[in-house]
């Protein structure tokens, strides 16, 4: 004979397993959908600054907006990814260490100082080329 338990709540526990499984692989999931293998892909990105500078972000580190970093939604915090512009042929080198973009489409975010590396800091928004490395 089966519990109280299981018998009157016993869809919850099983529900809660899971969503817990799911949701643990998902950023391993995600990752390969949005950059499978070591293809490019083309993202709308954007920068962020100053207004930032200080705050913790994601990985622990104080945000500086003259390092070459980014932040990206799933992409797992340390990883290296080469950011091109497909205009001007400008790229840079940069780590994820926060998540974001938070906003309308775009999929990375990139500091002050990388995003000057590759010429939007006029435009604020552009369609670049990312490579995991």
């Amino acid at each position: 004979m089966s519990t109280g338990l299981w018998r009157a709540g016993g869809a919850i526990p099983r529900l809660f397993v899971l969503v817990a499984v799911v949701v643990v692989s998902l950023p391993t999931t995600a990752v390969r959908a949005d950059f499978s293998g070591a293809q490019p892909k083309k993202v709308m990105a954007s920068w962020y600054g100053h207004e930032f500078s200080g705050r913790m972000t994601a990985s622990g580190e104080r945000f500086d907006p003259r390092a070459l970093t980014a932040a990206h939604r799933t992409l797992p915090l340390g990883t290296k990814l080469r950011v091109t512009n497909p205009r001007t042929g400008a790229s840079v080198l940069v780590t994820v260490t926060d998540r974001g973009p938070f906003r309308g489409r775009r999929e990375l975010d990139l500091s002050r100082a990388a995003a000057r590396e590759v010429g939007i800091l006029a435009t604020g928004v552009a369609s670049l080329w990312v490579e995991v490395l």
